[in-house]
Parts: C-alpha cells; structure tokens; sequence
C-alpha cells in the first residue's frame, strides 16, 4: 500500500470547482505548490483575477450544469476536486444539489478522470440530519456509487482566519460575556484546522492506488461547543465565558441570534446552527494509514485559534467565508442608464496631496479602518441591515489595507479596482434597489483630484421614496467623507516625511504581485 504525504509523488492535472470559494481558493495554491497542473472552473473569472495564482492556473468559465462544457473542461483531469455546496435553501434544493452532482459525476466518467475528491461533513450515522448536512451527505453518495472513485472527506467544524466557523465563534465569544445558548452547545465537536483540511485535500490528489470510500478528518480533540467558546476566550485573552446551556435545541432562534451578532447572515446563520444539533466526532481514523500526518502533527483546536487570530492579526487571511459572495449584475455603463432612473451624488475635491497617498486611504477603506464619516451613522445603518437580514458592517474586511475585484467589504463588495485610480464597491445591505459607491483620485498639477460617485437604481415607487429619504444623511456624510480621505492621505505624507521614508510598501502594495482585472 502506497501512502501519500502532501508532496505529489507525481503531477496530476486537477481541475477545483469552487475556487472563488473559502476552501476552494487556499488549495489551488497548494495544489500549485505540489507540482501538479491545476484548471480552475468558475462562472466569473473576474472574481478569481486579482489572486496570485491566477497566471498559474488554466481558468475555464463555465458552470457546473453546461455538461458539454464540463466535459471538455474535464478532459485530460486526472483528479476533479468538487468543493460546491450552496447555503441556499428552498424548494427542491435537495433534490437540486443531488442532480447537479450527478451530473457531474456523468461528465467526469465520460471524460475518463481517474478520482473524485469531496469535501463533506462529519456527522453520526444513522441519525436525522439538518437539511444541508442531509444534502451533504447525498452529494457524497452520489460520487461513491458513481462509475468514478471517489474520495469523500467528513470533516466537523473548520478553524482558520476567515472560515464562517470561526467568525461565529469568534463574534459570540467577543461580544457575549455571559452566553446563554440552546441545548445543543453540550454536544460534542471535533474541529479540525484549515490547514489540516488542504493538506488531506492536496495528498488526496498524490495517492495511487484506486479508493472509494469516506475518511472522517478531525484534530482529534474533542471539545462541546461551549467548551470551544471558552477555548477560544481564553487564546484571545478574554475574560472567563460562562456558557448557560438552556433546556431546548431552538436551532431557528439561535440562528437568527447568530446573524444578529455575528457577521454571518440569517441565510448561513441557520444551516450551520442546524448542523451543530448533533455530536460530530469521528468513527474511524484510517486516513492516518493512506496519508501520513504532517510534520509535527495535526493542529489541535487551541493551535489552529492561535494560528487564526495571528492571521489576522497579520493581515495574511488567504481567503474568507464572505467573498465566496453570488454573483450580480455589474454596474452598467453610462451609455446603459439610458432608459433607467438613476440617482448620482458625485463630490469632488482637490488637494495638493499626491495621488499615491489618496490611493493607499482609498484602497484601506472599510473594515476597521472605518468609513471617514460620522461613524454612528455608520453603524446604525449596519444594525438596520442585520436586523432586516442583511450583511450589516461585521464582515469587514480580509487585508487592512488591500483589495483585489470579488472581495468583501463590510456590506459591499469590490466590483472593481484599477490600482492607483479607481476602487468600485457594489452594495449587498437591504435596499429597494442597486447601489454603488466609488472612490476614484487623478492627478492634478502638483497635487491631486479626489472623486466620489453614490449611484442609486431604484426599484419602483419604494427604491424613489428610499432615495429621498436617505438624500439629508448622504449630503451630511459625502461631503465629510471626501474631506476626510483627504485629510488622512495629508496625514499619512506628512508622517512618511517625519520618518524621512518612502511610502510605506507594506500600506501602498508596492512589491506585492496583486495583479488586477
């Protein structure tokens, strides 16, 4: 028997489906890093355009239910990774994810691929399951009694910077000193660090001998979830998180109370409440004797926090739950408004600050750095939006200080950036209509041009009647905003000349390979 450690022991060509997403997008450079040959099927290439491996990668535009593009996509793969689950629900959603993988698994037998890998959840047998962990599980069925061997990885709650997991822990630990919590947060977990997951992922592509069967993958601690609550208090140097375990599983209320104080929305909130209402620890651990552990071992939970939290505190967060966002309709050129009501406040201000410095205000907008404007107003507008099952401004942002196009921040998204020039939000909150927000700086003499641009499509009477309702704030905070980006960039140039230094690499991106659309 041949084991296989995260090194290939030969190149594969792989195709990932999902590589916009939060797992989908760590392991493509991974994959990279093993030496295997790596094509990307996506339905917006745009998303992916900005990351560092997009020059590396083969991309295909495609979606998984065009079977003649599947199949030629898959042609000459060796290996298809299908990391797509929607947190979607509805009508017929299952029976929707079961067809979509079946489809897929047809297009991969007819291309001749040699192995399926999947990433599922863990889950006791022979128990009701939620929803998605029902549907999970079928998607996983599908593949194992398909003509394609297939490889199902059953992994519990994944720990890394940005995971949604991770987020909801992080936000109920952080804001709740005293968590009173359904009964389900005496249920017993096995987390298993993100890093762990690839690792299993990238040796699963390396491994030559035919498999078809599932490998539960966990840290092998086992914790309940409260215990990982004040775990996670406790590596973050929190006080002590007494948990109250109330007497009923609620797995709807709590879901809503999740969106409500987490970045996460009402739409994922509740599928992944639902999926902590039974114990997930697993059976069997014979992936150990097909893929040995990595060096040093798994990460146990306490690690894989710390690992987290220096992440972010480091500003390297990979990926993010939040920018694995749907895809919209851009903004529309200006020769496309015609016909359309459109609303525009637009401000324009000049300065006799130069234009890289504007920039590096421009592109760390958001998240922590704020808003420059009335940060009250700020915030209420985002706890309107949670409370209406919106975004709100938790989400913040990956980097402090760079953006590439698909990224999320706070409740927009970033449609598209020209470095140095142009940075254009889309809006996801609640609103009776499309909005966009840019922020763009041209040189000007000596000096520079700072505009912004608030574009407003409403939708029937109500998207009329919202925009003039919100017209008194807007020409309160735009004309502060722009002032105030102006005012910053002053400050930054001014502190680069008292340090005597050029403009700061790590703030301005400069030497970073971040290519953009």
């Amino acid at each position: 028997m041949r084991t296989a450690d995260a090194r290939a022991e030969e190149a594969r060509t792989v195709l990932v489906t999902g590589a916009t997403g939060y797992i989908g997008g760590r392991l493509v450079p991974r994959l990279l890093d093993a030496g295997h040959r790596v094509k990307v099927l996506v339905r917006s290439p745009e998303k992916i355009a900005g990351v560092p491996w997009f020059d590396d990668v083969e991309v295909v535009r495609s979606s998984l239910d065009d079977s003649a593009a599947l199949e030629e996509a898959l042609q000459g793969v060796d290996v298809l990774y299908y990391l797509v689950h929607s947190m979607a629900a509805g009508s017929g959603f299952e029976a929707k994810e079961k067809a979509m993988a079946e489809l897929v698994a047809g297009a991969a037998a007819t291309a001749s691929v040699r192995r399926i890998v999947y990433l599922g959840g863990l889950h006791p047998r022979n128990t009701a399951l939620s929803t998605h962990m029902r549907s999970r599980e079928a998607v996983g069925e599908v593949f194992l009694s398909g003509p394609v061997d297939a490889i199902v990885f059953q992994a519990g709650v994944v720990i890394g910077s940005g995971s949604a997991s991770f987020e909801m822990i992080r936000h109920l630990a952080e804001t709740l000193p005293l968590m009173p919590a359904p009964s389900w947060v005496r249920n017993r977990i096995e987390a298993i660090a993100v890093r762990d997951v690839l690792y299993y992922l990238v040796g699963a592509a390396a491994l030559a001998e035919p498999l078809n069967r599932t490998f539960d993958i966990g840290c092998r601690d086992v914790l309940t979830y409260a215990g990982m609550m004040k775990e996670y208090a406790a590596e973050a140097g929190l006080p002590a998180r007494p948990v109250l375990a109330l007497p009923v599983p609620a797995p709807r209320l709590a879901g809503l109370w999740v969106a409500l104080v987490t970045p996460i929305p009402l739409s994922m909130s509740v599928p992944l409440v639902q999926s902590l209402q039974h114990d997930a620890v697993s059976a069997e651990h014979d992936i150990d004797t097909y893929i040995k552990q990595p060096d040093g071992g798994l990460t146990g939970y306490r690690g894989a926090v710390a690992l987290a939290l220096g992440k972010e505190r480091d500003g390297q967060v990979e990926t993010t739950w939040a920018n694995a966002g749907a895809d919209a309709d851009p903004l529309p050129s200006d020769p496309g408004w015609a016909g359309h009501r459109v609303y525009v406040d637009e401000r324009t201000f000049a300065s006799d600050v130069d234009v890289a410095h504007v920039w590096t205000v421009i592109e760390g907008i958001g998240g922590r750095n704020g808003w420059y404007s009335l940060p009250l107003a700020w915030s209420v507008r985002g706890w309107l939006d949670k409370l209406s099952g919106g975004a709100g401004l938790l989400r913040g942002r990956r980097h402090p200080h760079h953006l590439v196009a698909g990224e999320v921040v706070d409740w927009w998204r970033v449609e598209r950036i020209e470095r140095g020039r142009l940075l254009r939000l889309r809006a996801e909150m609640r609103a009776p209509g499309r909005a966009w927000l840019e922020l763009c700086v041209e040189p000007d003499g000596t000096g520079s041009l700072y505009r912004q641009r608030a574009i407003f499509f409403p939708k029937g009477l109500s998207g009329r009647l919202y925009w003039l309702a919100v017209l008194p704030f807007h020409s309160i905070i735009f004309p502060a905003m722009s002032r105030n980006i102006t005012a910053a960039a002053r400050r930054l140039s001014a502190e680069e000349k008292t340090r005597g230094a050029e403009p700061d690499a790590r703030r301005t991106g400069a030497g970073e390979a971040q290519p953009t659309p």
